[in-house]
């Protein structure tokens, strides 16, 4: 292919991937490195680093709307960024030396996991519109994790309150580990985190995540970059792609059920788990 045809094939698949990852939460990144590697043969150490690249850019756009749409809960979600910070750093440090150990199967391998890990999850709370409330604990009054959205889907107004902030935030060091490891934004624990563990409806867990992605991918992506693994013509195509599809996502979520967007983020988790395990087994 002509690099033109090239970069419109990045755009294209990375604006699915923004679609995709701004209605799950997700970010575009967690699709993105699967479609690169497993489809397009991109070495898996620069489909990461553009996709670390693109989850700043999934970020900004479906935060721009679900901000606009008072979804987004952005005080719990600067509550949990120092976590997912630390855990970047550190893991964008280790996949370093793997990467340079040519160890790369590993990566696939604890990809496929991570992905697989969500699933039963998922299955168990997709059966509830909304969360079963929870009696407030401690950290609901001293971190304020509370808040109130309309519900399109539902034609109600939604009030909530988080609980376990603790146990949020340990996931979330988790996440940003798994974050700099796997050149990813690591929405899934995000989502994990703040819909299993601090019970928020899940509209509020992927909008709010997607916010945090961008400041996890960041940290992360300066850290690739010094090791050369982010790749200019593959992350602007990404980028632009992404940006377009996370827009487009977010118009969408208002009017898209919990349940259904529960359920779509299940199925594609085992896909997407299910290849990266067989690639990094040497399988697929």
């Amino acid at each position: 292919m002509t690099p033109l045809e090239l970069f419109i094939v990045f755009v294209v698949a990375s604006a699915m991937s923004g679609i995709l990852g701004s209605l799950t939460g997700l970010g575009g990144a967690t699709f993105l490195v699967p479609i690169y590697s497993l489809f397009l043969g991109i070495p898996i150490e620069y489909a990461s680093g553009a996709s670390l690249i693109s989850t700043i850019a999934t970020s900004a756009g479906a935060t721009s709307a679900n901000v606009k749409n008072k979804i987004v809960n952005i005080r719990i979600g600067m509550s949990l960024e120092i976590a997912t910070t630390l855990g970047s750093i550190v893991g964008s440090l280790t996949v370093a030396f793997i990467y340079s150990h040519h160890l790369e199967n590993i990566i696939y391998i604890v990809f496929g996991i991570v992905l697989l890990s969500q699933v039963y999850v998922q299955l168990q709370r997709s059966k509830f519109e909304l969360p079963k409330p929870m009696k407030p604990d401690w950290s609901t009054k001293i971190f304020s994790l509370h808040g109130s959205y309309y519900d399109m889907a539902l034609d109600k107004q939604v009030d909530y309150y988080g609980v376990r902030w603790w146990l949020g935030e340990i996931i979330m060091f988790m996440a940003g580990y798994i974050s700099g490891l796997l050149g990813i934004g690591s929405g899934a624990l995000k989502v994990l985190g703040m819909d299993w563990a601090m019970n928020l409806p899940m509209k509020v867990s992927t909008t709010t995540s997607n916010f945090m992605i961008g400041v996890t991918a960041a940290t992360g992506s300066s850290i690739y970059w010094v090791f050369g693994y982010i790749q200019p013509f593959i992350a602007a195509a990404t980028a632009i792609g992404v940006l377009i599809g996370a827009i487009l996502g977010a118009r969408l979520i208002p009017k898209v059920r919990n349940s259904r967007i529960r359920l779509i983020f299940t199925a594609i988790l085992v896909i997407l788990g299910i290849q990266m395990l067989l690639r990094g087994l040497g399988l697929f």
